[in-house]
């Protein structure tokens, strides 16, 4: 272990939470904020009360509403929900300015050091914990570990209103006795891999020769061996300090549709373009990673002739890689991703075009728009396949290991 102490901050059912904060009237209900069902829309939160009914987030409001008639439905408000995610992370840096944001309502924190100034790595989890319930109404759940991985599942444990610590010394025994499931990578589908070969907690999976690992899933299962003995490194990176910006996807079911994972793809890109816009920085190089059902892993990179934020200019250059790659394996895949690397400060400067570049221009104008849009409404508009805007249809097969 690396002798460092993380915490890892999620906000329990964030968006109904805040509905229920700012109506008092909801507490105790079924609450589930998302879009419209007859316009397809998705659940984006559902508070504890309609998660009894079997209500989640990514299921299609259509389906919420079968199985919980009664609920109260309430369209998003994101403006709302990034006020007060403000506010939380301004409660993180009180303590610590070793704050990595996983998503709008959940963060890692190094509070390493932070003990002469605050108490231990749990005395400060307690606090922050206090200070979100006593100054916003919100209820939090706190994990406390040596490293990333083991902080984030430490909050998992005992959700709603957790607090677990998972110490050095416990971590291999409590993960031995869990399903091998709980390991980031392993989806549904790679579960059922997995089992079909007696692997169902982690302890199956270190019971198995690493190289006999490699040789059935690939060079990934390196790294799952890995954590199923609780090691992880990866620092936390404040976004300032950031190198690269990224974020994938694992399918619940294999894809093999081109038109279908463009759009997967399509819809990344766009998020990293809008945290590349908001964090004010630009991107040197398009890296896309994707993975096979027989866990084979490749990334593929491009470097840009510019550093740049616009969306279009990272769209491209994502499909490229993904159709050169496609047309030498077609195979379905079983996790998509970007990357956005190479950082530099907007302040740097952006290239410019000697002679103007007018339709650039145009989709860095409407980069701006389809970010305003977003940050007041949190709607799923999106560019359409000719550069245009449509509303971006939520895949059914989708589930994203990590929020955000």
């Amino acid at each position: 272990m690396s002798g460092r102490t993380i915490l890892h901050v999620d906000m329990d059912a964030f968006f109904a939470a805040v509905e229920v904060l700012d109506d008092s009237t909801l507490r105790g209900k079924p609450v589930i904020v998302g879009g419209k069902p007859e316009h397809r829309g998705v659940v984006s939160a559902a508070s504890y009360e309609a998660r009894a009914f079997g209500v989640h987030s990514a299921m299609s409001m259509a389906r919420a509403v079968k199985l919980c008639p009664d609920g109260v439905f309430r369209r998003g408000r994101m403006e709302r929900y990034q006020e007060i995610s403000r506010n939380i992370f301004a409660i993180f840096k009180d303590f610590t300015p070793l704050v990595e944001p996983v998503s709008i309502d959940e963060a890692w924190l190094d509070v390493t050091g932070c003990w002469r100034l605050f108490g231990t790595g749990p005395e400060i989890g307690r606090l922050i914990k206090e200070r979100i319930r006593q100054e916003l109404g919100l209820v939090a759940s706190v994990g406390v570990a040596p490293n990333k991985f083991l902080a984030k599942l430490a909050s998992d444990l005992e959700k709603p209103d957790g607090f677990v610590v998972i110490a050095a010394e416990r971590a291999p025994a409590l993960l031995a006795e869990l399903p091998v499931g709980c390991l980031w990578g392993i989806g549904k589908v790679a579960g059922e891999d997995l089992k079909r070969f007696g692997i169902l907690k982690v302890r199956d999976l270190l019971a198995v020769p690493v190289d006999n690992l490699v040789q059935q899933f690939g060079d990934h299962a390196r790294r799952l061996r890995e954590l199923a003995l609780g090691q992880d490194e990866r620092p936390v990176i404040p976004v300032h300090q950031a190198k690269s910006i990224g974020g994938e996807i694992t399918f619940a079911e294999d894809i093999a549709d081109a038109d279908q994972l463009r759009s997967i793809l399509d819809q990344l890109t766009e998020k990293i373009g809008r945290r590349l816009r908001d964090n004010g920085f630009l991107a040197r190089t398009v890296t896309v990673k994707i993975r096979y059902p027989d866990f084979t892993t490749l990334t593929r990179a491009q470097t840009l002739s510019c550093p740049t934020d616009a969306s279009v200019v990272l769209r491209k250059a994502a499909r490229r890689l993904l159709d050169r790659r496609r047309a030498s394996d077609p195979r379905p895949l079983r996790l998509l991703g970007i990357t956005a690397g190479g950082l530099s400060p907007v302040s740097a400067g952006v290239q410019a075009d000697l002679f103007g570049n007018p339709e650039l221009d145009r989709q860095r104008d409407l980069d701006r728009v389809l970010d305003q849009v977003h940050g007041r409404y949190g709607t799923k508009l999106q560019r359409g396949a000719d550069s245009g805007l449509k509303r971006q249809e939520p895949g059914k097969v989708l589930k994203n290991p990590a929020k955000g």
